[in-house]
């Protein structure tokens, strides 16, 4: 039986796991090398069909896709099904990411392009690489890991400055508000650094301020 703790299984006479790290950014370079312009969207994988958050998704998904976008996202449930239903439904690319947890995790059915992971670094770089904004829907730990993982890489020049937006004030301003009231305050970031972030509520609103950045 394969371990659960991937990460601890580096140990003297296992670097043959190595290939396998290599075999699955093979996997995704070839299935999205040719993408052409995508937007990624992170969320809870908890929301249900009758949240309005996973109703927003949904319509950000289609608004999207029938802007000639793809929408790629970790290819679960809750947001990512919806972005991933709204998107197939409105007759664009949907690429699910899977990754495969020994619970939660279970591919959705909208996604017709799909790309299973074993290990999270190698899918974060995938949603990362292939997208021209990253728009953030509430979620918990693994939605916060993809938005700071985003914003540090726009803030020290590693990819360019693409938009990273939260979906939902109510949501998002307590964290911002900690950002600029502790980090900034404290000077661990710069005023500018800020610039990075953008917040927006309504659907349609995502997709214009995407739009006004990304010419495609």
């Amino acid at each position: 039986m394969e371990k659960q703790y991937v990460i601890d299984d580096f140990k003297m006479g296992e670097s043959w796991r190595l290939f396998k790290i290599m075999g699955e950014f093979v996997d995704g370079v070839e299935a999205l090398h040719d993408l052409g312009p995508a937007v990624s969207i992170f969320g809870s994988s908890r929301i249900q069909p009758d949240d309005p958050v996973y109703k927003s998704a949904e319509k950000i998904g289609a608004l999207f896709a029938k802007n000639n976008f793809a929408v790629i996202t970790g290819g679960g449930g809750g947001v990512m099904e919806a972005a991933n239903k709204g998107a197939a439904k409105a007759g664009g690319t949907s690429v699910g990411l899977n990754i495969f947890l020994p619970f939660e995790q279970i591919p959705n059915e909208y996604s017709n392009i799909k790309v299973g992971f074993k290990y999270f670094f190698i899918r974060k770089v995938m949603l990362v690489k292939y997208a021209l904004a990253y728009i953030i829907m509430p979620g918990g730990f693994g939605t916060l890991d993809e938005m700071f993982e985003a914003v540090t890489l726009i803030q020290t020049h590693r990819i360019k400055p693409f938009p990273v937006i939260l979906v939902g004030s109510d949501y998002w301003s307590g964290l911002l508000e900690w950002i600029k009231s502790r980090i900034l305050e404290d000077e661990r970031i710069s005023p500018h650094d800020l610039d990075i972030i953008q917040i927006a509520d309504k659907p349609e609103d995502v997709l214009k301020e995407v739009q006004k950045l990304v010419i495609i």
